[in-house]
């Protein structure tokens, strides 16, 4: 089964694409590295203050892969504190 889960951020005062990055890459790579999951912007990259990011885990069991996103969600509300996070939402196929 794959999970994936989708972010929307609203990341103030960002004045050029470039911060924009600079401050959503750490993010990605702290999902990265203490989820080991697979994380990438996947919308609204031309708007400076906003970003939609996914994460993707692959397990045989949904129940553990819905339990384990909800666990990057709550690390996510819980750590980033460069802007709001919008909406989450959490998909098993």
């Amino acid at each position: 089964m794959v999970g994936t889960l989708t972010i929307h951020l609203h990341i103030p005062g960002c004045a050029s694409l470039k911060e924009k990055r600079g401050r959503i890459k750490p993010l990605m790579a702290r999902l990265r590295r203490e989820f080991n999951l697979s994380v990438a912007e996947m919308d609204r990259q031309d708007l400076w203050g906003e970003a939609v990011i996914a994460c993707a885990m692959v397990n045989s069991d949904g129940t553990v892969l819905r339990q384990s996103l909800q666990g990057v969600m709550k690390w996510t509300e819980a750590n980033w504190t460069d802007g709001d996070v919008i909406e989450m939402k959490i998909e098993i196929t």
